[in-house]
């Protein structure tokens, strides 16, 4: 069920004689326990990085449902997966997304479950979501000036993500993990202001370097905001120091020396790659398996769930996939291939 997109790649096969490992290793010795889940393609904003102004979704029946999902897991969770995050698209424009967390949250071996959200819809769902098991909230927002706002998600709805994260936090979500993607040109003179917010509010602010990932194909590398470079204007205002961080997150942290707020995390996808460290595989809202963001191959999972195929047979074509998980993801090599699917299609 391995399908190949865009050029061909040595694949190692798994022979079925083999037994089924108790966790996920890749052929470079990675140990793969996370698992980022789209529920949905769909959204209410149109940021630039991540879909066009005039987008075709997916077709209803394309998605898996939420039983499906939850069966996914329970194949992958006596693999080693134990960390999951569910995506979208909004994840939230997903009815009844508390329903999957409280299914979820009930798989032996699964002991954290966080959800990526514009914050769009956040302010009403904050509580039910807290009440289904969800653990952790990451908030995507790049700007904090209105006008900046409606360029960059083609929509006017700032106030709406600022409630919705005050919600979350007055619901119990600590820390919150606000995501702002840095572009050169966009992002430069509002780092010092989301460095007061996290000193102010106590968050956690992530800056993500610009990927390409677009589906306007406006990416370029002068646009990327380098991570590096927005800790030096941070640490010159608010001076910073590293934290003992987990190489198996890709975000680089840092607290502040006076020990006032929250933290700043760099996520430095482009200029200071994490690969050599992922831990992570993906499944795509219509069921297609992803070994890397910018994987340019994927595992149909969604025929199988909805076949005949028994759980060993899906646990094994898992197995198959992270064995043959890609080195890293190659961005601005000469080799470098942009995945035919953009951010909103394959989950943040």
């Amino acid at each position: 069920m391995l399908v190949q997109i865009e050029r061909e790649e040595t694949l190692v096969p798994l022979t079925f004689d083999e037994p089924l490992p108790g966790q996920l290793v890749d052929s470079f010795g990675r140990v793969i326990n996370s698992l980022r889940i789209s529920v949905t393609d769909r959204c209410n904003l149109r940021c630039t990085y991540c879909m066009p102004e005039e987008v075709e979704f997916m077709q209803r029946d394309l998605v898996l449902s939420y039983e499906e999902i939850a069966r996914f897991v329970r194949i992958v969770a006596p693999l080693g997966i134990n960390k999951l995050r569910i995506t979208g698209g909004d994840p939230l424009i997903r009815k009844d997304l508390p329903i999957l967390i409280r299914q979820l949250d009930a798989i032996d071996g699964i002991n954290d479950i966080g959800m990526t959200t514009n914050g769009f819809f956040l302010e009403e769902h904050a509580q039910s979501l807290k009440d289904a098991g969800l653990h952790r909230i990451n908030v995507s927002l790049d700007t904090l000036v209105k006008e900046k706002f409606v360029e960059i998600t083609r929509r006017d709805a700032l106030q709406n993500v600022l409630d919705g994260i005050r919600a979350a936090g007055r619901v119990g979500f600590s820390p919150i993990k606000i995501n702002a993607v840095a572009i050169r040109s966009f992002t430069d003179d509002e780092v010092l202001d989301f460095a007061e917010l996290a000193r102010s509010q106590g968050h956690q602010v992530r800056f993500i370097e610009f990927m390409p990932l677009d589906a306007d194909d406006a990416w370029e590398m002068q646009k990327v905001l380098p991570g590096r470079e927005i800790i030096e204007r941070i640490d010159a205002a608010f001076p910073l120091e590293a934290i003992n961080n987990n190489q198996k997150e890709p975000a680089t942290l840092y607290r502040f020396k006076d020990g006032i707020g929250g933290d700043i995390g760099i996520i430095p996808s482009v200029t200071e790659p994490f690969c050599d460290h992922c831990n992570r595989i993906r499944i795509t809202s219509d069921g297609k398996l992803r070994t890397c963001l910018f994987s340019i191959r994927e595992t149909d999972i969604r025929s199988l769930l909805r076949g005949d195929a028994g759980d060993e047979m899906i646990a094994r074509q898992v197995v198959e996939a992270v064995r043959n998980k890609e080195p890293g993801h190659k961005i601005n090599q000469p080799d470098f291939i942009k995945p035919q699917r953009a951010m909103f299609s394959i989950g943040g």
